[in-house]
């Protein structure tokens, strides 16, 4: 008789268990420490961060897995493959960023934002989000998906006496919630036809179901993606997102855009390209039109912002990320009409990895022009580069890249390899959506460039960058050119080994 009790692959599960546990230290520290010492957490926090991702680097050499069946350990609970890794280095990467802009987020804040329990709620996403990826089963996929997500209601609604931002965490919310019930009742009714959450065997199970319970899977289908596809803002599910950036912290609100999205994206990819493969005629059809309108009314809410409107800065780049959002399931949508899956898988994993290193250097720089002008209006930033040159050129650089012009040649690539995905796959309508989409995203992101170089109004405002807020801004510098140089890195990099 085969034994009962597992062992635990404890280097496979580290990157998210480091983070959990430091989040712990974090919780029961701040009750020991004295006021004047809280900083000391966050800098705890960020090390915590540091950890758990360069734990990602002894897992780069082989697929591991574990909490498998006892009878199937080809069947597990928890894989550390390429695509695993990929993306737990999107989010611990961006969560580490968040975290520096965070540190002086919190001494700014005036004691409006307690600081235990700030990095305790933080480095709690941040090990779900860690943990989602890895997932191989809906149980383990939806526990992970609300671990990233409960934290992050708090977090946005964390500053005391705020208007705003308890108006923004309550939309938030009221929206993932409806996200996760709907998700929830959609995955009940898989289980219920199929007898199992493990992805693979959902896979092969679900093709034949009987004939009592076809219409019980095909609804369950339907209810799992209009989940997700709250989950990844995808429109007409996106109406949190404006509101939600302008009233979290910003550095949350720069966390969501990258972190979070990874999060719905990847399972996303997890549910429909691996547990649904015999469903792609419903549900690639249904994600290209999603793709479509999210592109598009992100990029033309974003156009419409008024550079003189309070936080118009922040709302820009919350229109911007609905509409980048869009681009993100072109290769997802494709991989359903594609002979080669994972290319199409890989496509979006290069596009989120570009994204999220210039997203957050936009972010970075949107904090710190933000503690001089408290509305961080577009306007603002007019003259920029009259008093700090060297902000300037990368803001502009960040721009150019989320544009797709060069010299953000990582931003052209990344768009090219999500323009070659949806033509391959025959998906032509959706490739020429996308051109026109990238027309007028140039409009309002060449806009906000100029004005960093014009003349400025009045007496000019100097911007004095903390530390943390300098080194947040050159990493994502230094990744983005390093990945404009060597654009290919990043297609090796994500060659997922989902399949």
């Amino acid at each position: 008789m085969s034994s009962l009790v597992q062992s635990v692959d404890w280097l496979a599960i580290a990157p998210p268990t480091i983070a959990a546990v430091v989040g712990l230290v974090v919780l029961v520290a701040d009750l020991f420490l004295a006021e004047s010492r809280k900083p000391l957490l966050g800098w705890i926090a960020v090390a915590g961060l540091a950890a758990a991702a360069l734990m990602l680097l002894p897992l780069l050499d082989a697929d591991r897995s574990t909490f498998c069946l006892v009878g199937d350990t080809e069947v597990c609970s928890y894989t550390a493959d390429r695509f695993t890794l990929v993306i737990q280095f999107l989010v611990l990467g961006g969560a580490l960023l968040c975290a520096l802009l965070s540190v002086t987020a919190l001494k700014d804040s005036g004691k409006r934002l307690p600081e235990g329990e700030y990095w305790f709620l933080f480095l709690s996403s941040a090990a779900g989000a860690a943990l989602l990826p890895a997932s191989r089963d809906l149980a383990t996929l939806i526990v992970a998906l609300e671990v990233a997500s409960l934290p992050a209601f708090a977090l946005v609604g964390l500053r005391h006496g705020d208007r705003r931002s308890s108006e923004a965490a309550l939309k938030f919310f009221l929206s993932s919630v409806t996200a996760t019930a709907v998700s929830l009742l959609g995955i009940s009714f898989v289980y219920a036809a199929t007898g199992t959450l493990h992805l693979t065997r959902v896979a092969e199970r679900i093709q034949d179901v009987d004939g009592q319970l076809a219409t019980l899977a095909q609804t369950g289908v339907v209810l799992t993606l209009v989940g997700f596809a709250f989950k990844t803002a995808a429109v007409p599910f996106h109406f949190w997102v404006p509101d939600t950036y302008v009233g979290a912290p910003l550095p949350i609100a720069a966390y969501l855009s990258v972190s979070g999205k990874a999060v719905g994206f990847s399972g996303l990819i997890l549910v429909t390209v691996v547990a649904l493969p015999s469903y792609a005629d419903a549900w690639a059809p249904a994600l290209a039109v999603l793709a479509a309108l999210t592109m598009t009314v992100g990029n033309v809410g974003a156009l419409r912002q008024q550079p003189t409107r309070a936080y118009s800065a922040v709302r820009l780049l919350a229109w911007s990320s609905v509409g980048q959002a869009g681009y993100l399931l072109v290769p997802i949508a494709a991989a359903g009409y594609s002979d080669d899956p994972e290319k199409s898988v890989g496509s979006t994993l290069a596009y989120a990895l570009m994204y999220g290193a210039v997203n957050l250097g936009a972010f970075a720089v949107a904090a710190l022009v933000g503690r001089a002008h408290r509305l961080n209006r577009v306007a603002d930033y007019r003259g920029l580069y009259a008093v700090s040159p060297l902000t300037a050129l990368l803001m502009g650089f960040f721009l150019l890249c989320l544009a797709g012009l060069p010299p953000g040649v990582i931003g052209l690539f990344a768009k090219v390899t999500v323009f070659a995905a949806a033509v391959d796959a025959g998906l032509g309508w959706l490739a020429v959506v996308m051109a026109v989409n990238v027309v007028i995203a140039l409009v309002y992101y060449l806009r906000w460039t100029a004005l960093l170089f014009r003349a400025t109004e009045g007496e000019p405002v100097r911007h004095r960058g903390p530390a943390p807020v300098t080194v947040a801004i050159a990493l994502t510098a230094v990744l983005g050119v390093v990945l404009s140089g060597a654009p290919q890195l990043v297609l090796r990099f994500t060659d997922t080994g989902l399949f």
